[in-house]
C-alpha cells in the first residue's frame, strides 16, 4: 500500500523539523512548508491525503489557505490545525467551515499520529455506519464475521464485560442471511433459574399458576432467525442439558405441553468466564461447550485498542445529540480518554460520554466533564470561559516546564517544541515571571 501523502504547513523550524521527521519514520510522506505561499501553491497542484497546518504564519494564515481553497471550489483533503492559545477561536471557527480537528500546542506528537491514524481509518469504514471500530483487531474482526456470515456455523463470543459481544452477535446476524428474520437474544446471568425454562422454551395455557395463556418461548420466536444467549457461562446446568437437546433435535417442548415443536435458528452464545475451565471444575457440560464452540471470537478490552476510543467517542457524541448542539472533545479531553484504563470497557465510555453531554454547557467538552472524580458538583460549574480555561493550563504547563529547566528559556522551548521567540511572546502574553531567586 503506497504511504499517505500529507502536507505539514509549520512556520517554526524547531517544531516542524522533528514533526516532519517523526511523520516520514512513521510511513507518511511529508512535504514540509515553511511558508503559506509555497503550501498554497502545492495544495493548488499535488493530492494530498492529510493536511496539518499551523494557523499562525508569516504573512498569511492556515484559516486563509483553507478559506481560499474553498473559495476555489477546491476538493479538500482532510485538516487538522496546530493552534496557539489565540488562534483558538479561529480553529473552532475553522471546524464549522470542514476541517475535521484541532490541536493545542504544545503538544505530544503521538496525540498528532493516534488522530491521523484514527482519520485515516475512519474514512475507510465510513461508509459503514455499523462498522465495530477502527483497530486492527476489530478490522480483523469484521473481516471475519463477512465469511462466518456465509454459513450459519454456532459462534462463541468472548471478551471482558462492557466489549461490545452482543453488538459482535448482531452484526454478523445482519451481515448474514438471517438478516430480515429474528434476532432474539437473552441474558442468561439476570434471568432466575425458576423463570428461565419457561422464558426459553415457551408454555401451555395453565403450566402452571399465572399462565392464563399459551406463549412461545424463545427458541421458537428465534426460528428462521439468531438466538443470542449472553452470559452462557450463568446457565444452570438442568437447563444446560434441555438446551443441548434442543439443539441436537433442532426441537423444543413447551413448558406443559406435549408436542415437539421444530425450530431451526442459528445459536450465538457469549461470556466474559473461562468455559473451557468450567467444563474442567464440572460446572459446565463438555457436549454442550463443543456444540458451541465451533468458531471463537475474542473481543479485545479497549484498552487493547487505543485507535478505538476517541472513534467510539466521538460516535456516541454524535448518536445521542438529536437535537442539541453537535459536541466536539478538546485536546486535553482527548488525552484523558486515551490514557483512561476502561475497566468497564466500550459500555464505561458510552456512560462517561452521554453524562458529558449531559453536563456540557459549551459545545467544547472538558477533561472536569468526563469523569465522577473529576466532575464539577451541582452549583460549582466552571464559570470560566473556555479561552481563560485554556489559557490557565498552558500558564501553568509552561512555568512547570520552565522550572525544571531551571528557568532557561532556550532548554525549555526545545523541550516544549516551540522556538525561543514563540517562548518569550507566550510568557509575556501570560505574565509568566521569574519569582524569588
Amino acid at each position: 500500500m503506497a504511504a499517505k501523502r500529507l502536507c505539514l504547513i509549520e512556520d517554526d523550524e524547531i517544531m516542524g523539523g522533528p514533526l516532519a521527521l517523526r511523520l516520514e519514520l512513521e510511513g507518511y510522506a511529508c512535504d514540509w512548508f515553511k511558508t503559506g505561499r509555497g503550501a498554497l501553491a502545492a495544495l493548488r497542484k499535488t493530492t494530498y491525503d492529510l493536511v496539518v497546518s499551523d494557523i499562525l504564519l508569516p504573512h498569511t494564515s492556515g484559516e486563509a489557505i483553507y478559506t481560499t481553497l474553498l473559495a476555489e471550489g477546491a476538493k479538500l483533503p482532510p485538516f487538522i490545525f496546530m493552534t496557539g492559545q489565540g488562534s483558538v477561536d479561529q480553529a473552532v471557527r475553522l471546524l464549522k467551515l470542514g476541517a475535521v480537528d484541532y490541536l493545542s500546542k504544545p503538544f505530544e506528537p503521538d496525540l498528532l499520529l493516534a488522530k491521523l491514524r484514527a482519520l485515516e481509518a475512519y474514512g475507510e469504514t465510513d461508509a459503514d455506519p455499523n462498522g465495530l471500530g477502527i483497530s486492527p483487531a476489530m478490522r480483523g474482526i469484521e473481516e471475519l464475521l463477512h465469511r462466518l456470515a456465509l454459513s450459519d456455523t454456532s459462534v462463541l463470543i468472548t471478551g471482558e464485560s462492557g466489549v461490545g459481544k452482543e453488538i459482535v452477535a448482531l452484526r454478523l446476524h445482519k451481515l448474514s442471511h438471517h438478516e430480515t428474520q429474528s434476532f432474539v437474544a437473552i441474558n442468561c446471568a439476570a434471568l432466575p433459574e425458576a423463570l428461565m425454562e419457561a422464558e426459553l422454551f415457551g408454555h401451555e395455557k395453565g403450566a402452571y399458576t399465572g399462565a392464563g395463556s399459551a406463549k412461545p418461548g424463545l427458541l421458537e420466536q428465534a426460528d428462521g432467525g439468531t438466538l443470542f444467549l449472553d452470559e452462557i457461562g450463568d446457565m444452570p446446568a438442568a437447563m444446560q442439558a434441555k438446551l443441548l437437546r434442543a439443539l441436537q433435535t433442532r426441537q423444543i417442548r413447551r413448558l406443559g405441553g406435549g408436542v415437539d415443536i421444530p425450530v431451526n435458528f442459528r445459536l450465538m452464545a457469549a461470556t466474559h468466564q473461562d468455559l473451557r475451565l468450567k467444563v474442567e471444575q464440572g460446572q459446565f457440560r463438555e457436549d454442550l461447550y463443543y456444540r458451541i464452540h465451533v468458531i471463537q471470537l475474542r473481543v479485545p478490552p479497549l484498552r487493547e485498542r487505543h485507535e478505538d476510543i476517541l472513534w467510539l467517542a466521538r460516535r456516541f457524541l454524535a448518536r445521542e445529540a438529536g437535537n442539541e448542539p453537535q459536541r466536539m472533545l478538546s485536546p486535553a479531553a482527548e488525552r484523558e480518554l486515551l490514557t483512561h484504563p476502561w475497566p468497564g470497557n466500550v459500555r464505561q465510555l458510552k456512560h462517561v460520554m452521554e453524562r458529558a453531554r449531559v453536563l456540557a454547557r459549551q459545545p467544547i467538552i472538558t477533561p472536569e466533564l468526563l469523569f465522577d472524580e473529576t466532575a464539577p458538583e451541582p452549583g460549582n460549574v466552571p464559570e470560566l470561559a473556555l479561552g481563560d480555561w485554556i489559557a490557565n493550563q498552558e500558564r501553568g504547563y509552561i512555568q512547570r516546564a520552565l522550572q525544571a529547566n531551571d528557568w532557561r528559556v532556550q532548554d525549555t522551548a526545545k523541550l516544549l517544541g516551540i522556538s525561543r521567540k514563540t517562548l518569550w511572546e507566550k510568557m509575556k502574553r501570560l505574565e509568566i515571571q521569574r519569582t524569588g531567586s
